[in-house]
C-alpha cells in the first residue's frame, strides 16, 4: 500500500507543483514580461487572466482522460495527464517575452496554459481513484486524503522554490529568475513517471476488465444515472476550490501590490499554513472515515464563509503575526477540513464502471466556474 500511497501523492504533487508556480508567477511576474503595453495593474490583470484559461481546458480534460481511465484502467491515464502538464510547465520555462516574440509571446503561454489544463483534468480524480481503489476497509477517507497532501505539498514545494528565487536582485528575478522554477519541474516530472510505472492498476478496475464490463459511453452514463451526484461534486467544488485558489494566488497579489507587504514574508506565511495543512487533512479525512463525509466538509465550508471577512480585517492590519493567523485559519482549518474530505466522498458518489469520468468532469466544471476567475474577478 505504500508505492500505491506514494503514487497518489507524489504524481498530484509534482502536477500541482506545476500548477500553482503558474498562478505564483501570474501574480509576481507575467504582467510585466507578457502584458508590459498595459497599465501595471492590467497587466496582472492579465495574467490572472491566462491563469484562468487553463480551467477551460481542464473539463475537457476530465471528459477525455476520464472516458480512458473508465475504459483502459487509471494507470496508463495517470502517467500522460503527468506528462502533459509536465512538458507544458518546462517549455512555460524556455518561452521568449514580449519584447522578444511580441505578441506570439503571450499567444505562446496562453497554449501552453491549455496543454497544462487539458492534463490537470483528469490528474487529481484519478491520483484519488488510485488510492482509494486500493484502499482497505474504513480507511478510503485516509488513503484518499494522500492526493490532496500531494496538492499541497506541490504548493509547499513551488511556494518555497519561489521564495529562494525572490532572493536574487529585482532585474535578475524578472530577466531569468522567475523561470528556474518551471525549468526544475523537468526532475520532478521524470521522478513522478518512474514511481507511477511501478504502479499496479486497482483491483477494482482490474475486475472491471477481466469480466468486460467496462461502460461503453462512461461521461454520459455517469451524467444520465447520477445527475444527483454530479450536481453535489460541482456545488462542493465551487466553495473549496474558489477558497482554495483564492488565498495562494490572489492574496499574495494584493497582499504585496495593494498593501506594500513584503513578499518574502508572506510567502513565508502562506508556506507555513500549508506545512500545517499536512497534518490537518489527514487529520480531516481520518475523522470522516469515523463520523462521515458531509459533517466534516460541512462544517469546513461554514467555517470558511465566517471567516471571509476577519480574514482581511487581519491581513489589512499589515501585521505580520495577524497576517500569518490568518491564513492559517482559512488554509490550514477552512480549505484543509473541505480538502482532506472531499476525494473520498466524491470517489464513493460514483459507480465503479464509470467513477472516474463522473469524478473528473464534474470535479473540474466546478473548478471551471470557481477556480479561473476566482483571482481575476477578486482583481
Amino acid at each position: 500500500h505504500s508505492r500505491v500511497l506514494m503514487a497518489s501523492a507524489v504524481g498530484s504533487a509534482l502536477e500541482w507543483y506545476d500548477f500553482f508556480i503558474y498562478g505564483t508567477a501570474a501574480a509576481l511576474v507575467f504582467g510585466d514580461l507578457f502584458f508590459p503595453k498595459l497599465d501595471p495593474t492590467v497587466g496582472t490583470l492579465a495574467a490572472f487572466a491566462t491563469f484562468g484559461v487553463g480551467f477551460f481546458a481542464r473539463p475537457f480534460g476530465g471528459m477525455v482522460f476520464g472516458h480512458l481511465g473508465d475504459r483502459l484502467g487509471r494507470k496508463p491515464v495517470l502517467v500522460i495527464t503527468l506528462m502533459l502538464v509536465g512538458i507544458g510547465t518546462f517549455l512555460i520555462g524556455l518561452l521568449p517575452t514580449y519584447e522578444t516574440a511580441g505578441i506570439w509571446a503571450p499567444g505562446m503561454l496562453v497554449a501552453l496554459r491549455l496543454v497544462q489544463g487539458f492534463g490537470a483534468g483528469a490528474e487529481y480524480g484519478g491520483a484519488v481513484i488510485l488510492a482509494v481503489e486500493h484502499a482497505p476497509p474504513g480507511k478510503r477517507g485516509f488513503f484518499g486524503s494522500w492526493a490532496a497532501l500531494g496538492v499541497n505539498f506541490g504548493l509547499l514545494l513551488a511556494t518555497g522554490v519561489f521564495a529562494l528565487v525572490s532572493l536574487l536582485p529585482k532585474q535578475d528575478f524578472l530577466s531569468w529568475g522567475w523561470r528556474i522554477p518551471f525549468l526544475l519541474s523537468i526532475i520532478l516530472i521524470v521522478f513522478g513517471f518512474y514511481i507511477r510505472a511501478r504502479v499496479s492498476e486497482t483491483p477494482v478496475f482490474s475486475e472491471i476488465a477481466a469480466n468486460a464490463t467496462a461502460a461503453r459511453s462512461p461521461v454520459k452514463e455517469a451524467f444520465l444515472k447520477h445527475p444527483r451526484e454530479f450536481l453535489v461534486v460541482f456545488g462542493a467544488r465551487l466553495a473549496e476550490n474558489g477558497l482554495g485558489f483564492l488565498y495562494p494566488v490572489f492574496t499574495l497579489s494584493y497582499m504585496t501590490k495593494q498593501l506594500g507587504l513584503s513578499r518574502t514574508m508572506v510567502l513565508s506565511g502562506i508556506m507555513c499554513a500549508y506545512a500545517i495543512s499536512l497534518f490537518t487533512i489527514p487529520f480531516f479525512a481520518s475523522l470522516s472515515d469515523r463520523i462521515g463525509r458531509r459533517p466534516v466538509y460541512g462544517s469546513a465550508a461554514l467555517f470558511s464563509a465566517v471567516m471571509a471577512f476577519p480574514f482581511f480585517w487581519m491581513v489589512d492590519t499589515g501585521s505580520p503575526v495577524l497576517v500569518w493567523i490568518a491564513l492559517i485559519l482559512v488554509i490550514a482549518i477552512g480549505v484543509a477540513g473541505m480538502f482532506g474530505s472531499q476525494a473520498a466522498y466524491f470517489a464513493e458518489l460514483f459507480g465503479a464502471r464509470f467513477r472516474y469520468s463522473g469524478f473528473a468532469s464534474a470535479r473540474e466544471l466546478g473548478s471551471l466556474l470557481a477556480g479561473g476567475p476566482a483571482p481575476f474577478v477578486s482583481g
